[in-house]
């Protein structure tokens, strides 16, 4: 936000506008609360006001969080161009790369492929505070927000937001809010259960609009049987982090602008790693205003947009998940790769705990040990399909940070195109589902192709598409999401494989090597 002066911001708070909405934070000096742009509490004076790019940086400040609008509900935000190396360290943040016991600011850089001062540099230039303080200030904003809207132990929301202690728990409350968290504590309307699974809800913000129709209906059009449902517009899961499963189930509040997330999970200390996971499949950062007024410069594209406002691109719940389902999905349709991944599931995944023999949700995932050595041709794999599973098995078994955020599109694409029978079109789309990455753009997609051709034009080549697209780096993501919609609501002559169509004609010779690069059927 170093674009917008002191008015100009002051303005955006006046006006509460929800597109800024997690982009910048005020601070009042006369209150010495810190508040998102929409507080509902009255406008301060301007020169009361001061004007922070993140909750961190307020907080560095020496701000407290406001109670009313509540910062820890903010939508996050995602940065693009040269900015994008500040999100993978978020995103990496998020997922507790520095509450391990030892972990530095050092080897979060190296991780990012940049030096340590560099990072630093970044994440002043970009939020205003340090790697070190946005962790912080993350752990105790997901704190807060266990403990306004669950009824667990305190006990346990100190476990689960990252605290080693509960006295170090209540000393952070203390010192941020000038009360104990018990003060703060108010009756949830989903309380707990008890039992070896505590159901937990949560509010997740985003930045409207959200076209969560569209959302849902490209999960149950892939729902795996056995593992995920759709049931009108709520879908549910079984999810797995390490030894531990459970079930989330997601729903759309639109008047509060937040999806309503239930999670049963045996273990509380994985509510960060579940929300941050749910935050990606449901793409909750992106700023989809100033997006879709990107894509709108071009006449073809406006047309979706005005189509489908909100739309947004949907993620996966596990990068290893996804690369095995797009692999399931190369040359068959839809339909047909969501049967090969059910049957995997049911031959390999492991039954949930007190689960019934034939409900809805009952299987698990398998996981990279469980199909490395596995015998895959019994769910209708060909050998050659059946191989690339298991090496891509290996490896993921092997590096653990496979499915991590990469220092750039074509360093993530690299990790993929190196194991055997994975090609360009595959990595591509694993990049643009598992790694979020926003400027991914499979554009030998045939599904795609379709969905750029106007009626009466002749189909697009890939060429063509690619310099269609080109101009909206980095949200090329975007386009592809917009036509895949487009393509699947026209009714017209569908080809049954969404390989790349610069394959198709391949001689059958090289059917084998051509099936390794294919297209997955965006399952």
């Amino acid at each position: 936000m170093a674009e917008l002066d002191h008015a100009s911001r002051y303005r955006i708070l006046k006006a509460r506008d929800r597109r800024f909405d997690g982009r910048i934070f005020v601070g009042v000096r006369t209150t010495g609360v810190y508040c998102r742009p929409i507080c509902p509490a009255r406008t301060p004076r301007p020169e009361s006001c001061v004007f922070f790019p993140s909750a961190a940086a307020a907080q560095d400040a020496g701000f407290r969080p406001c109670l009313r609008c509540r910062p820890e509900r903010s939508p996050e935000v995602t940065f693009h161009g040269t900015a994008s190396t500040v999100s993978r360290a978020v995103a990496l943040i998020a997922d507790g790369a520095l509450d391990i016991e030892g972990a530095t600011v050092d080897q979060l850089a190296e991780r990012l492929g940049i030096g340590e001062r560099q990072l630093r540099r970044l994440f002043d230039e970009h939020l205003g505070a340090s790697p070190l303080a946005v962790a912080v200030t993350r752990r105790v904003l997901f704190a807060k927000q266990l403990v306004q809207e669950t009824r667990l132990p305190m006990v346990e929301v100190a476990l689960a937001s990252g605290f080693g202690s509960v006295r170090r728990f209540n000393d952070a409350f203390q010192k941020l809010y000038g009360r104990p968290p018990r003060d703060l504590r108010r009756l949830a309307t989903e309380a707990g259960r008890g039992g070896a699974a505590p159901r937990v809800t949560l509010r997740l913000g985003y930045r409207p609009p959200y076209d969560w129709e569209s959302m849902v209906g490209f999960f149950a059009a892939r729902a795996v049987r056995g593992m995920e449902e759709v049931d009108g517009g709520t879908y549910r899961r079984v999810v797995s982090l390490g030894e531990a499963a459970g079930i989330v189930e997601v729903t759309q509040q639109p008047e509060a602008s937040v999806l309503a997330v239930t999670i049963a999970f045996p273990d509380v200390r994985a509510l960060p790693a579940i929300v941050v996971r749910l935050r990606r499949m449901f793409d909750l950062a992106a700023d989809v205003a100033t997006i879709e007024a990107e894509l709108c410069r071009e006449p073809r594209l406006a047309e979706l947009v005005r189509a489908r406002p909100g739309l947004r691109v949907p993620g996966a719940w596990d990068g290893f998940e996804l690369a095995v389902r797009a692999v399931l999905g190369q040359q068959v349709s839809v339909p047909a790769a969501r049967t090969l991944a059910s049957r995997l599931v049911e031959a390999h995944g492991r039954t949930l705990d007190g689960a019934t023999k034939d409900g809805p949700l009952r299987r698990r995932f398998p996981r990279p040990e469980d199909l490395r050595d596995a015998s895959l041709e019994g769910v209708g794999l060909t050998r050659a399909r059946a191989g690339t599973l298991r090496a891509l098995a290996a490896r993921a078994a092997t590096d653990p940070r496979l499915f991590e955020p990469a220092p750039s599109l074509d360093a993530a694409k690299r990790r993929f195109t190196e194991i055997p029978g994975i090609g360009e079109w595959t990595a591509e789309y694993v990049a643009l589902r598992a790694l979020r990455e926003a400027d991914a753009f499979p554009a030998t997609d045939v599904g795609l192709l379709r969905g750029a051709t106007r009626a009466g034009e002749s189909r697009l080549e890939a060429d063509a598409l690619a310099r269609l697209a080109e101009p909206f780096r980095p949200f090329r993501a975007y386009v592809a999401q917009h036509l895949w919609a487009a393509d699947a609501a026209r009714p017209s002559e569908k080809e049954d494989s969404h390989a790349p169509s610069r394959e198709r004609s391949a001689p059958a010779r090289r059917r084998r090597p051509v099936a390794a690069r294919s297209a997955p059927a965006r399952l």
